[in-house]
Protein backbone atom coordinates (compact mmCIF):
# COMPACT_ATOMS: atom_id res chain seq x y z
CA UNK A 1 0.00 0.00 0.00
CA UNK A 2 1.56 3.36 -0.95
CA UNK A 3 0.10 5.99 1.04
CA UNK A 4 -0.04 9.79 -0.12
CA UNK A 5 2.93 12.38 1.07
CA UNK A 6 2.62 14.37 4.11
CA UNK A 7 2.24 18.07 3.37
CA UNK A 8 5.55 19.00 3.24
CA UNK A 9 6.21 16.05 1.11
CA UNK A 10 7.22 13.36 3.59
CA UNK A 11 5.05 10.24 4.40
CA UNK A 12 2.70 10.73 7.92
CA UNK A 13 3.94 8.84 10.46
CA UNK A 14 2.43 7.51 13.96
CA UNK A 15 4.43 7.92 16.98
CA UNK A 16 5.94 4.49 16.75
CA UNK A 17 7.08 4.99 13.27
CA UNK A 18 4.72 3.29 11.35
CA UNK A 19 3.15 5.32 7.86
CA UNK A 20 -0.13 6.88 8.72
CA UNK A 21 -2.75 6.20 6.55
CA UNK A 22 -4.91 8.96 4.60
CA UNK A 23 -8.44 9.35 6.07
CA UNK A 24 -10.96 7.30 3.27
CA UNK A 25 -14.41 6.32 3.15
CA UNK A 26 -15.12 3.03 3.87
CA UNK A 27 -18.51 0.95 3.62
CA UNK A 28 -20.32 -2.17 4.25
CA UNK A 29 -21.96 -4.30 2.08
CA UNK A 30 -25.27 -2.96 2.39
CA UNK A 31 -23.48 0.60 1.44
CA UNK A 32 -23.44 2.46 4.72
CA UNK A 33 -20.01 4.48 5.15
CA UNK A 34 -18.02 6.14 7.59
CA UNK A 35 -14.51 7.93 7.31
CA UNK A 36 -11.30 6.34 9.11
CA UNK A 37 -7.58 5.37 8.33
CA UNK A 38 -7.44 1.68 7.59
CA UNK A 39 -3.63 0.41 8.41
CA UNK A 40 -3.13 -2.69 6.03
CA UNK A 41 -0.72 -5.22 6.55
CA UNK A 42 1.06 -8.83 7.57
CA UNK A 43 1.74 -8.25 10.92
CA UNK A 44 -1.57 -7.68 12.94
CA UNK A 45 0.38 -7.66 16.24
CA UNK A 46 2.00 -4.59 15.02
CA UNK A 47 -0.33 -2.43 13.29
CA UNK A 48 -2.93 -3.53 15.88
CA UNK A 49 -1.02 -1.37 18.51
CA UNK A 50 -3.31 1.91 18.29
CA UNK A 51 -6.27 0.77 16.13
CA UNK A 52 -9.55 1.14 17.84
CA UNK A 53 -11.81 -1.99 15.33
CA UNK A 54 -10.54 -4.91 13.19
CA UNK A 55 -11.77 -4.79 9.93
CA UNK A 56 -11.87 -7.66 7.54
CA UNK A 57 -13.67 -8.19 3.83
CA UNK A 58 -16.21 -5.75 5.19
CA UNK A 59 -19.18 -7.56 4.47
CA UNK A 60 -21.65 -6.73 7.37
CA UNK A 61 -24.24 -5.25 5.97
CA UNK A 62 -24.43 -2.52 8.48
CA UNK A 63 -21.78 -0.05 10.47
CA UNK A 64 -20.69 -3.07 12.64
CA UNK A 65 -17.10 -3.03 10.82
CA UNK A 66 -16.75 0.81 10.34
CA UNK A 67 -14.85 3.11 12.79
CA UNK A 68 -16.59 4.87 14.99
CA UNK A 69 -16.20 8.97 14.36
CA UNK A 70 -14.25 9.38 17.51
CA UNK A 71 -12.20 6.73 16.56
CA UNK A 72 -11.38 6.61 12.86
CA UNK A 73 -8.20 3.69 13.21
CA UNK A 74 -9.13 0.19 11.98
CA UNK A 75 -7.02 -2.36 11.14
CA UNK A 76 -7.11 -4.38 7.63
CA UNK A 77 -6.58 -8.05 8.72
CA UNK A 78 -7.01 -9.62 4.75
CA UNK A 79 -3.26 -9.79 4.48
CA UNK A 80 -2.92 -11.56 7.70
CA UNK A 81 -4.63 -15.02 6.00
CA UNK A 82 -2.06 -17.66 6.55
CA UNK A 83 -2.87 -20.84 8.11
CA UNK A 84 -0.24 -21.33 11.01
CA UNK A 85 -1.09 -25.59 11.71
CA UNK A 86 -3.21 -28.05 10.97
CA UNK A 87 -3.56 -31.40 11.89
CA UNK A 88 -5.15 -33.78 9.11
CA UNK A 89 -6.53 -36.88 12.05
CA UNK A 90 -8.32 -34.12 13.98
CA UNK A 91 -9.48 -31.94 11.75
CA UNK A 92 -7.85 -29.20 14.33
CA UNK A 93 -6.78 -25.68 12.75
CA UNK A 94 -5.48 -22.88 13.86
CA UNK A 95 -5.06 -19.63 11.34
CA UNK A 96 -4.78 -15.97 11.17
CA UNK A 97 -7.64 -14.07 11.62
CA UNK A 98 -7.75 -12.58 7.95
CA UNK A 99 -7.87 -15.59 6.58
CA UNK A 100 -11.31 -15.99 4.37
CA UNK A 101 -13.93 -18.76 4.12
CA UNK A 102 -13.68 -18.83 0.58
CA UNK A 103 -9.67 -19.26 0.51
CA UNK A 104 -9.81 -22.03 3.84
CA UNK A 105 -12.50 -23.77 1.46
CA UNK A 106 -10.14 -23.68 -2.17
CA UNK A 107 -7.39 -25.18 0.04
CA UNK A 108 -9.05 -27.85 2.33
CA UNK A 109 -12.34 -28.85 1.07
CA UNK A 110 -10.22 -31.09 -2.05
CA UNK A 111 -8.67 -32.72 1.19
CA UNK A 112 -12.54 -33.28 2.40
CA UNK A 113 -12.60 -31.22 5.05
CA UNK A 114 -15.07 -28.38 5.75
CA UNK A 115 -15.66 -25.67 8.26
CA UNK A 116 -18.27 -26.97 10.75
CA UNK A 117 -20.94 -24.02 10.68
CA UNK A 118 -20.51 -21.58 7.48
CA UNK A 119 -22.70 -18.30 6.70
CA UNK A 120 -24.23 -17.46 3.51
CA UNK A 121 -21.31 -16.24 1.97
CA UNK A 122 -17.49 -17.18 2.07
CA UNK A 123 -16.39 -13.82 1.83
CA UNK A 124 -16.10 -13.71 5.46
CA UNK A 125 -12.93 -13.46 7.65
CA UNK A 126 -12.22 -16.32 10.44
CA UNK A 127 -12.01 -13.08 12.64
CA UNK A 128 -15.32 -11.91 11.14
CA UNK A 129 -16.98 -15.41 11.49
CA UNK A 130 -15.67 -14.76 15.47
CA UNK A 131 -16.81 -11.52 15.67
CA UNK A 132 -20.62 -12.11 14.58
CA UNK A 133 -20.53 -15.62 15.72
CA UNK A 134 -22.03 -16.84 12.08
CA UNK A 135 -24.56 -19.35 11.79
CA UNK A 136 -25.73 -21.53 8.98
CA UNK A 137 -27.92 -23.34 7.81
CA UNK A 138 -27.68 -26.72 10.25
CA UNK A 139 -27.68 -24.22 13.50
CA UNK A 140 -30.65 -26.40 14.51
CA UNK A 141 -27.94 -28.88 14.74
CA UNK A 142 -24.39 -27.86 14.80
CA UNK A 143 -24.84 -24.24 16.81
CA UNK A 144 -23.09 -21.18 15.55
CA UNK A 145 -19.76 -20.91 14.27
CA UNK A 146 -18.49 -20.02 18.04
CA UNK A 147 -19.24 -23.23 19.80
CA UNK A 148 -16.37 -25.17 17.69
CA UNK A 149 -13.73 -22.44 18.34
CA UNK A 150 -11.28 -23.79 21.26
CA UNK A 151 -8.99 -20.57 21.44
CA UNK A 152 -8.06 -17.12 20.41
CA UNK A 153 -5.06 -15.03 20.51
CA UNK A 154 -6.00 -11.22 20.78
CA UNK A 155 -4.88 -7.56 21.39
CA UNK A 156 -6.86 -6.38 24.69
CA UNK A 157 -7.29 -2.80 25.34
CA UNK A 158 -4.32 -2.84 27.87
CA UNK A 159 -1.52 -3.40 24.89
CA UNK A 160 -1.29 -7.13 26.06
CA UNK A 161 -1.11 -10.03 23.96
CA UNK A 162 -3.60 -12.78 25.40
CA UNK A 163 -4.36 -16.35 24.62
CA UNK A 164 -8.06 -16.93 25.72
CA UNK A 165 -10.44 -20.20 25.52
CA UNK A 166 -13.12 -21.78 27.59
CA UNK A 167 -10.81 -22.25 30.30
CA UNK A 168 -8.71 -19.13 30.19
CA UNK A 169 -9.80 -15.61 30.44
CA UNK A 170 -13.37 -17.32 29.91
CA UNK A 171 -15.18 -13.92 29.92
CA UNK A 172 -12.98 -12.43 27.39
CA UNK A 173 -13.67 -15.59 25.40
CA UNK A 174 -17.11 -15.53 25.74
CA UNK A 175 -18.05 -11.78 25.06
CA UNK A 176 -15.65 -11.55 22.33
CA UNK A 177 -17.59 -14.30 20.54
CA UNK A 178 -20.33 -12.73 18.71
CA UNK A 179 -19.55 -9.34 20.24
CA UNK A 180 -19.00 -7.30 16.99
CA UNK A 181 -15.00 -6.54 17.33
CA UNK A 182 -15.66 -4.92 20.83
CA UNK A 183 -13.29 -6.71 23.22
CA UNK A 184 -10.07 -6.61 21.41
CA UNK A 185 -8.10 -7.71 18.44
CA UNK A 186 -8.59 -10.95 17.16
CA UNK A 187 -5.09 -12.32 15.58
CA UNK A 188 -5.52 -16.01 15.59
CA UNK A 189 -8.58 -18.15 15.61
CA UNK A 190 -8.38 -22.13 16.62
CA UNK A 191 -11.09 -24.52 15.58
CA UNK A 192 -12.05 -28.10 13.89
CA UNK A 193 -12.95 -28.54 10.54
CA UNK A 194 -15.42 -31.37 9.78
CA UNK A 195 -14.82 -34.35 7.26
CA UNK A 196 -17.04 -34.43 4.22
CA UNK A 197 -17.56 -37.31 1.97
CA UNK A 198 -17.61 -35.23 -1.09
CA UNK A 199 -18.21 -31.71 -2.36
CA UNK A 200 -21.61 -32.59 -3.06
CA UNK A 201 -24.70 -32.11 -1.75
CA UNK A 202 -28.05 -34.09 -2.13
CA UNK A 203 -30.50 -31.52 -1.76
CA UNK A 204 -34.86 -31.80 -1.46
CA UNK A 205 -36.97 -28.93 -2.34
CA UNK A 206 -40.09 -28.47 -1.38
CA UNK A 207 -43.15 -25.57 -2.10
CA UNK A 208 -44.91 -24.28 1.11
CA UNK A 209 -48.29 -22.96 0.95
CA UNK A 210 -47.87 -20.54 3.75
CA UNK A 211 -46.10 -19.36 6.91
CA UNK A 212 -47.93 -21.55 9.22
CA UNK A 213 -47.05 -24.50 6.83
CA UNK A 214 -42.97 -23.66 6.59
CA UNK A 215 -43.11 -23.14 10.54
CA UNK A 216 -44.25 -26.86 10.91
CA UNK A 217 -41.79 -28.21 8.21
CA UNK A 218 -38.89 -26.68 9.55
CA UNK A 219 -39.51 -27.91 12.80
CA UNK A 220 -40.37 -31.42 11.31
CA UNK A 221 -37.49 -31.57 8.80
CA UNK A 222 -34.63 -30.47 11.75
CA UNK A 223 -34.19 -33.45 13.30
CA UNK A 224 -33.85 -35.48 9.81
CA UNK A 225 -32.01 -33.27 8.00
CA UNK A 226 -28.33 -31.55 8.93
CA UNK A 227 -28.94 -28.02 6.37
CA UNK A 228 -32.75 -26.51 6.13
CA UNK A 229 -33.82 -23.64 4.77
CA UNK A 230 -36.71 -21.42 3.25
CA UNK A 231 -37.27 -19.02 0.93
CA UNK A 232 -40.48 -16.50 1.58
CA UNK A 233 -41.99 -14.88 -0.70
CA UNK A 234 -43.04 -12.06 1.89
CA UNK A 235 -45.16 -9.75 -0.80
CA UNK A 236 -47.73 -12.57 -0.71
CA UNK A 237 -51.11 -11.96 1.79
CA UNK A 238 -53.93 -13.81 3.02
CA UNK A 239 -53.88 -17.16 3.21
CA UNK A 240 -50.84 -17.22 0.89
CA UNK A 241 -48.71 -15.27 3.64
CA UNK A 242 -45.32 -16.65 3.95
CA UNK A 243 -45.74 -19.00 0.86
CA UNK A 244 -41.54 -20.35 -0.18
CA UNK A 245 -40.00 -22.99 -0.87
CA UNK A 246 -37.83 -24.97 1.87
CA UNK A 247 -34.50 -26.64 1.31
CA UNK A 248 -33.13 -29.63 2.95
CA UNK A 249 -29.40 -30.87 2.19
CA UNK A 250 -26.98 -33.10 3.15
CA UNK A 251 -23.45 -34.05 1.90
CA UNK A 252 -23.89 -36.48 -0.68
CA UNK A 253 -22.08 -39.93 -0.27
CA UNK A 254 -19.52 -40.57 -3.32
CA UNK A 255 -21.53 -43.40 -4.57
CA UNK A 256 -23.95 -40.63 -5.46
CA UNK A 257 -21.78 -37.79 -6.29
CA UNK A 258 -20.59 -36.69 -9.70
CA UNK A 259 -16.69 -38.33 -10.17
CA UNK A 260 -15.56 -34.39 -10.98
CA UNK A 261 -15.36 -31.68 -8.23
CA UNK A 262 -17.94 -29.27 -9.31
CA UNK A 263 -16.87 -26.64 -11.47
CA UNK A 264 -16.99 -22.71 -9.92
CA UNK A 265 -18.72 -21.64 -13.69
CA UNK A 266 -19.80 -18.43 -14.54
CA UNK A 267 -19.66 -15.75 -12.02
CA UNK A 268 -20.93 -12.39 -13.44
CA UNK A 269 -19.89 -9.18 -11.88
CA UNK A 270 -22.60 -6.14 -11.74
CA UNK A 271 -20.89 -3.22 -13.17
CA UNK A 272 -23.00 -0.35 -12.21
CA UNK A 273 -25.31 0.55 -9.65
CA UNK A 274 -28.77 0.07 -10.46
CA UNK A 275 -31.59 3.18 -10.81
CA UNK A 276 -33.67 3.18 -7.47
CA UNK A 277 -36.85 2.78 -9.91
CA UNK A 278 -36.02 -0.91 -10.34
CA UNK A 279 -36.51 -2.60 -7.88
CA UNK A 280 -40.30 -2.01 -6.72
CA UNK A 281 -43.44 -3.70 -5.56
CA UNK A 282 -44.13 -4.61 -9.14
CA UNK A 283 -40.86 -6.09 -10.09
CA UNK A 284 -40.50 -7.70 -6.63
CA UNK A 285 -43.39 -9.28 -7.02
CA UNK A 286 -43.40 -10.23 -10.44
CA UNK A 287 -40.08 -11.62 -9.33
CA UNK A 288 -41.67 -13.60 -6.40
CA UNK A 289 -44.16 -14.69 -8.83
CA UNK A 290 -41.48 -15.98 -11.32
CA UNK A 291 -39.20 -17.93 -8.20
CA UNK A 292 -42.33 -19.72 -6.72
CA UNK A 293 -43.52 -20.78 -9.76
CA UNK A 294 -40.58 -22.39 -10.53
CA UNK A 295 -40.91 -25.49 -8.19
CA UNK A 296 -43.43 -26.91 -10.37
CA UNK A 297 -43.17 -29.96 -8.58
CA UNK A 298 -44.78 -30.13 -4.73
CA UNK A 299 -41.15 -31.85 -3.81
CA UNK A 300 -37.86 -32.05 -6.11
CA UNK A 301 -34.36 -33.65 -5.50
CA UNK A 302 -31.14 -34.74 -6.25
CA UNK A 303 -27.64 -33.24 -6.80
CA UNK A 304 -26.17 -30.24 -6.11
CA UNK A 305 -23.10 -28.29 -5.85
CA UNK A 306 -21.97 -26.76 -2.11
CA UNK A 307 -21.30 -23.99 -3.44
CA UNK A 308 -24.74 -23.38 -4.88
CA UNK A 309 -26.36 -25.01 -2.06
CA UNK A 310 -24.18 -22.85 0.58
CA UNK A 311 -23.36 -19.49 -1.49
CA UNK A 312 -26.05 -18.97 -3.70
CA UNK A 313 -25.55 -15.18 -3.99
CA UNK A 314 -21.61 -15.81 -4.08
CA UNK A 315 -22.30 -16.77 -7.83
CA UNK A 316 -23.00 -12.61 -8.72
CA UNK A 317 -20.22 -10.53 -7.82
CA UNK A 318 -20.91 -6.97 -6.07
CA UNK A 319 -24.40 -8.34 -6.40
CA UNK A 320 -25.28 -5.45 -3.85
CA UNK A 321 -25.44 -2.76 -6.67
CA UNK A 322 -28.67 -3.87 -7.36
CA UNK A 323 -30.21 -1.94 -4.67
CA UNK A 324 -28.46 1.44 -6.26
CA UNK A 325 -26.18 3.94 -4.35
CA UNK A 326 -28.28 4.19 -1.59
CA UNK A 327 -27.87 0.65 -0.58
CA UNK A 328 -30.38 -1.76 1.48
CA UNK A 329 -30.16 -3.09 4.88
CA UNK A 330 -30.72 -6.74 5.76
CA UNK A 331 -33.56 -6.91 8.80
CA UNK A 332 -32.46 -10.07 10.46
CA UNK A 333 -35.13 -11.10 13.56
CA UNK A 334 -35.04 -14.41 15.68
CA UNK A 335 -38.80 -15.38 17.27
CA UNK A 336 -38.58 -17.75 20.21
CA UNK A 337 -41.08 -20.96 20.01
CA UNK A 338 -42.53 -19.27 23.20
CA UNK A 339 -44.08 -16.56 21.04
CA UNK A 340 -46.56 -19.23 19.27
CA UNK A 341 -46.67 -20.35 15.91
CA UNK A 342 -47.74 -17.11 14.57
CA UNK A 343 -44.99 -14.95 15.67
CA UNK A 344 -43.89 -15.09 12.18
CA UNK A 345 -46.66 -14.30 10.18
CA UNK A 346 -47.26 -11.46 12.84
CA UNK A 347 -44.29 -10.06 11.85
CA UNK A 348 -44.83 -10.50 7.94
CA UNK A 349 -47.94 -8.55 8.87
CA UNK A 350 -46.21 -5.65 9.58
CA UNK A 351 -43.52 -5.67 6.63
CA UNK A 352 -46.60 -5.67 4.43
CA UNK A 353 -48.79 -3.33 5.42
CA UNK A 354 -45.90 -0.55 5.34
CA UNK A 355 -44.79 -1.94 2.04
CA UNK A 356 -41.52 -3.25 2.98
CA UNK A 357 -40.85 -5.04 -0.73
CA UNK A 358 -37.99 -7.43 -0.72
CA UNK A 359 -37.51 -10.44 -3.38
CA UNK A 360 -35.04 -12.04 -0.47
CA UNK A 361 -36.33 -13.61 2.72
CA UNK A 362 -34.87 -16.67 4.01
CA UNK A 363 -36.17 -18.37 7.24
CA UNK A 364 -34.68 -20.86 9.01
CA UNK A 365 -35.11 -22.79 12.19
CA UNK A 366 -32.67 -22.39 15.46
CA UNK A 367 -32.18 -24.71 17.51
CA UNK A 368 -29.98 -23.65 20.45
CA UNK A 369 -28.20 -20.67 22.14
CA UNK A 370 -24.65 -19.73 21.72
CA UNK A 371 -22.03 -19.39 24.36
CA UNK A 372 -21.24 -16.07 23.39
CA UNK A 373 -22.70 -12.95 25.39
CA UNK A 374 -24.28 -11.48 22.98
CA UNK A 375 -24.57 -14.34 20.14
CA UNK A 376 -27.85 -13.92 17.87
CA UNK A 377 -29.61 -17.26 17.81
CA UNK A 378 -31.92 -18.54 20.38
CA UNK A 379 -34.08 -21.58 19.66
CA UNK A 380 -36.73 -20.77 17.29
CA UNK A 381 -37.37 -18.70 13.69
CA UNK A 382 -35.26 -16.80 12.37
CA UNK A 383 -36.44 -14.13 9.42
CA UNK A 384 -33.72 -12.03 7.41
CA UNK A 385 -35.47 -9.31 4.88
CA UNK A 386 -32.95 -7.22 2.36
CA UNK A 387 -34.83 -4.29 2.37
CA UNK A 388 -33.39 -1.52 -0.26
CA UNK A 389 -32.94 2.11 1.93
CA UNK A 390 -35.71 4.41 1.09
CA UNK A 391 -37.01 7.72 2.78
CA UNK A 392 -39.53 5.48 5.40
CA UNK A 393 -36.73 2.94 5.85
CA UNK A 394 -35.85 4.10 9.56
CA UNK A 395 -39.88 4.07 10.34
CA UNK A 396 -40.35 0.77 8.97
CA UNK A 397 -37.42 -1.29 10.71
CA UNK A 398 -38.62 0.52 13.78
CA UNK A 399 -42.37 -0.70 13.16
CA UNK A 400 -40.62 -4.48 12.73
CA UNK A 401 -38.75 -3.72 16.27
CA UNK A 402 -41.44 -3.23 18.20
CA UNK A 403 -43.19 -6.46 17.08
CA UNK A 404 -40.53 -8.12 17.34
CA UNK A 405 -40.21 -6.70 20.92
CA UNK A 406 -43.53 -7.99 21.15
CA UNK A 407 -42.37 -11.28 20.66
CA UNK A 408 -39.87 -11.55 23.00
CA UNK A 409 -36.71 -11.31 19.75
CA UNK A 410 -34.05 -10.03 19.08
CA UNK A 411 -31.87 -8.66 16.07
CA UNK A 412 -28.78 -9.94 14.65
CA UNK A 413 -26.07 -7.32 14.61
CA UNK A 414 -24.06 -8.30 11.63
CA UNK A 415 -26.86 -7.01 9.49
CA UNK A 416 -28.05 -3.85 11.23
CA UNK A 417 -28.02 -0.35 10.53
CA UNK A 418 -31.14 1.65 11.74
CA UNK A 419 -31.80 0.04 15.04
CA UNK A 420 -32.48 2.55 17.54
CA UNK A 421 -30.53 2.16 20.79
CA UNK A 422 -33.41 2.33 23.29
CA UNK A 423 -34.60 -1.01 21.00
CA UNK A 424 -32.11 -2.77 21.11
CA UNK A 425 -31.59 -1.87 24.86
CA UNK A 426 -35.17 -3.89 25.40
CA UNK A 427 -34.60 -6.45 23.24
CA UNK A 428 -31.25 -7.86 25.63
CA UNK A 429 -31.86 -6.62 29.24
CA UNK A 430 -29.42 -9.23 31.47
CA UNK A 431 -27.41 -10.61 28.31
CA UNK A 432 -26.13 -6.33 27.79
CA UNK A 433 -25.33 -5.69 31.21
CA UNK A 434 -23.11 -8.79 31.17
CA UNK A 435 -21.65 -7.73 28.32
CA UNK A 436 -21.04 -4.21 29.38
CA UNK A 437 -19.49 -5.34 32.95
CA UNK A 438 -16.95 -7.32 31.19
CA UNK A 439 -16.27 -4.45 28.73
CA UNK A 440 -15.37 -2.64 31.95
CA UNK A 441 -13.13 -5.42 33.12
CA UNK A 442 -11.16 -5.59 29.90
CA UNK A 443 -11.79 -2.17 28.23
CA UNK A 444 -13.22 0.40 30.58
CA UNK A 445 -11.73 3.53 28.83
CA UNK A 446 -13.75 2.07 25.87
CA UNK A 447 -11.13 1.97 23.41
CA UNK A 448 -12.53 -0.46 20.91
CA UNK A 449 -15.84 0.96 19.94
CA UNK A 450 -17.42 1.41 16.01
CA UNK A 451 -19.60 3.64 14.19
CA UNK A 452 -22.34 0.58 15.67
CA UNK A 453 -21.27 0.61 19.06
CA UNK A 454 -21.60 4.34 19.24
CA UNK A 455 -25.37 4.24 18.01
CA UNK A 456 -26.57 0.91 20.09
CA UNK A 457 -24.55 1.53 22.91
CA UNK A 458 -24.02 4.91 24.07
CA UNK A 459 -19.86 4.92 23.08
Amino acid sequence: QAWPLGPCGGARYTADGMVEPPLSTLSGWGRHSARGREHVGEDLERISRTAHLSRGLGRSYGDASLPAESQPEVVNTTYADRILSFDESTGAIRAEAGLSLRELNRLLMPRGFFTPVSPGTSFVTLGGMVAADIHGKNQHKDGNFGDHVTAMRMRTADGRLVECSPEEYPDLFRATIGGMGLTGHVLEVEFGLRRIPSQWIWQQSRRIQDIDEFQDALEDAAPKWPYTMGWIDCLARGKNMGRGIMMTGRWADPSEAPVNRPSPGLQPSLRFDWPSWVLNGVTIRLFNELYYRKQWRRESSGIVSNQSFTYPLDSIRSWNRMYGRRGFTQYQCVLPREAGRSSARRVLEVLTARGGASFLCVIKDFGRESRGVLSFPRPGITLALDIAVRDDTQELIDALNEQVLQEGGRIYLAKDSFTRREHFEAMEGPRLEEFRAIRDRWDPERRFRSAQSERLLGD
